[in-house]
């Protein structure tokens, strides 16, 4: 008498098979079979000794069919054999010679406790299991629900069966052989993270918070976003009902799918084969690093042209864990409505990750359907953070919305709350807003300044100091036979505040600013107002891959290449203040110096202009086409 069980993975369904003839012992199989794990087939030793019998597929739907398809596939290109337990009994579905949708499969089986095949994986922490989903490899902690209801996409799914072994003993099948079962070494270790890494990887940032909003800045840049806007409000805590500071960080990128955004919040990623000279992000840490560092709890929201996708890092979510968890929801489009993406998750998982993002932060299905409907039907991300980082009893950023309708002067901006100046060299002024002040930091952040910025709300009127020089010269020559170039001038603004010094850009981003080299270091007056504008990508990038810049993006490690850019700089920019030292002293008291050239950027397309000599730009409009 043949008997259809319905055959399940994660508990969804994968479809109906029938056993023409089930085994006399079996005493009858169970309705539904739901596979527990996949493991390969030449780590269990004798399983050809074990009883079989052959189970074909009775699809429902076409659906059903390329399921089976999918599964038999999957097991025969991997040589995995699938498991599935119920009360005392194990059946393991062996990989077919030939995979197809209409296949057979042999399933060999177990009987009582005595004899096992202990082929899963053990969770260091708690003994909990882990499985490889058929189709698709994800690699970082997702939450799942309790009590091991969905426990096989609740935990962290590896590479194929035979490259893994996590930590844990692959166990042969001693009861087969009436002996007890033999213990083998790992073969391989691999590390899980705990929670408190989440605290360790914001240090990278630990001497300059501004460090972690240009993590994110930079992301949007490599996003190809043309604007970008970040300000802090407040929002109201579900659980106290206290209105938190919380910082938006929201641009018009590209978004990211799943599997990007799977690795954005993965502890670093492979370096892609391609080199993209205006890509910033390098070492895959970026977003972790500046998120944890601005606060303990981030949320992001992204949206692709057909797909949008939650994220939910947080530090208060993973207390008293003993392993990051890190919910993820993804949706895709399903004509003009956004679906649960199934492919990235099933139903059961989303809903647990959607519930636990709703518990554990100020977000709940109205607010997150509030900030979706900020993407117009385009792309971009959306970054919140709160829990906002601490400076005595109050948070560690200051921020003001500025005046409406009030000058350059009396706009919005977001402050570092301790108004301290970072330490350099032979700097004694302590007037350095670009080190306390953000708009003052992202006028200048780029080199070729394109995407519009915004701070609280104001545009950040964006400066390339290379063209608000005046006496400007370019220097070049070669170190370690690679060319260089330096822009160097007078800035009237740096002399009124006492300021001298290098900024170096790499990929066009701001690295190291205020680099006082040669004679500025032993004196505060030499090299006044001289500034210099220096990309170094050409020399700081090695040839082999290796890049010279800290992961931090806020300077450079110490190489050959470094030292001679430092000795070489020196030497031009004592060449520069020898030449002009006397006509700069003498006109200082007297005389305004103004940029040679004065250039203006267009708001509709991002290119700057040069201006007639003649043109006065103060009588430009504020929006300028």
């Amino acid at each position: 008498m043949s008997m259809t069980i319905t055959l399940k993975k994660d508990w969804k369904v994968i479809c109906d098979i029938e056993c023409p003839h089930p085994p006399a012992d079996l005493y009858g199989l169970p309705r539904e079979l739901n596979i527990d794990s996949f493991v390969s087939r030449r780590k269990i030793s004798d399983i050809s000794a074990l009883p079989q019998f052959s189970v074909a597929p009775a699809p429902k739907s076409t659906r059903d069919k390329n399921e089976w398809g999918r599964f038999s596939n999957f097991m025969h290109k991997q040589d995995n054999v699938a498991i599935a337990s119920f009360e005392q009994c194990k059946f393991y579905f062996l990989p077919p010679p030939k995979a197809s949708i209409s296949c057979s499969v042999n399933v060999a089986y177990q009987i009582g406790s005595t004899s096992t095949v202990d082929t899963r994986p053990r969770d260091c922490e708690s003994g909990s299991h882990i499985a490889e989903e058929y189709g698709g490899h994800n690699t970082i902690m997702a939450r799942g629900p309790p009590n091991g209801g969905d426990a096989s996409s609740s935990l962290p799914k590896f590479p194929p069966a035979e490259d893994r072994a996590h930590h844990f003993t692959s166990e042969t099948c001693g009861g087969i052989q009436s002996h007890a079962m033999k213990e083998r070494l790992p073969e391989k270790n691999f590390i899980r993270a705990d929670p408190s890494y989440l605290k360790t990887l914001g240090q990278a940032h630990s001497g300059w918070i501004f460090g972690g909003i240009a993590e994110l800045v930079d992301n949007s840049r490599d996003a190809k976003a043309t604007k970008i806007d970040i300000f802090v409000d407040m929002i109201k805590m579900k659980k106290s009902g206290n209105d938190v500071p919380m910082l938006s960080v929201i641009d018009d990128g590209q978004g990211m799918n799943h599997d990007e955004i799977m690795r954005m919040v993965s502890f670093g990623h492979k370096k892609s084969d391609y080199d993209d000279k205006d890509q910033i992000g390098r070492f895959g840490v970026g977003f972790k690093t500046g998120a944890m560092r601005l606060g303990k709890d981030v949320l992001v929201l992204t949206q692709t042209a057909n797909s949008r996708s939650i994220a939910f890092l947080s530090q208060s979510l993973n207390e008293g864990k003993d392993n990051i968890e890190i919910p993820i929801v993804s949706y895709c489009r399903q004509g003009q409505q956004m679906e649960v993406d199934t492919k990235a998750q099933s139903d059961k998982l989303a809903k647990y990750n959607l519930k636990a993002i709703k518990e554990f932060s100020p977000f709940n299905k109205y607010l997150i359907g509030e900030k979706a409907a900020l993407f117009c039907g385009g792309t971009g991300t959306q970054i919140y953070i709160w829990n906002l980082d601490e400076w005595g009893s109050g948070c560690c950023l200051e921020w003001h919305d500025g005046l409406k309708g009030g000058s350059s002067f009396h706009q919005g901006d977001i402050f570092i709350r301790s108004r301290r100046s970072r330490s350099r060299l032979g700097q004694l002024n302590q007037k350095v807003p670009l080190d306390f002040s953000l708009r003052a930091y992202l006028e200048v952040i780029f080199l070729v300044p394109r995407m519009k910025i915004c701070v609280q709300r104001k545009l950040v009127k964006s400066r390339p100091l290379a063209n608000f020089l005046t006496k400007t010269i370019i220097e070049s020559g070669e170190i370690l036979k690679r060319p260089v170039e330096l822009t160097l001038g007078l800035s009237q603004l740096e002399w009124d505040q006492a300021n001298c010094g290098v900024f170096l850009y790499w990929h066009g981003r701001l690295i190291e600013a205020y680099k006082r080299v040669g004679g500025m270091i032993h004196s505060a007056d030499v090299g006044r107002g001289v500034i210099g504008v220096m990309d170094v990508t050409n020399l700081i990038d090695d040839l082999d891959g290796r890049v010279w810049v800290h992961n931090n993006k806020q300077g450079f490690q110490d190489c050959e290449a470094y030292a001679c850019l430092e000795q070489w700089l020196g030497e031009k920019a004592d060449e520069y203040w020898d030449t002009n030292f006397d006509s700069l002293h003498l006109d200082k008291d007297n005389c305004v110096y103004k940029p040679d050239c004065e250039w203006v950027q267009c708001d509709k397309c991002r290119k700057w202009r040069m201006l007639p000599s003649t043109f006065d730009s103060g009588a430009l409009a504020t929006q300028w086409i």
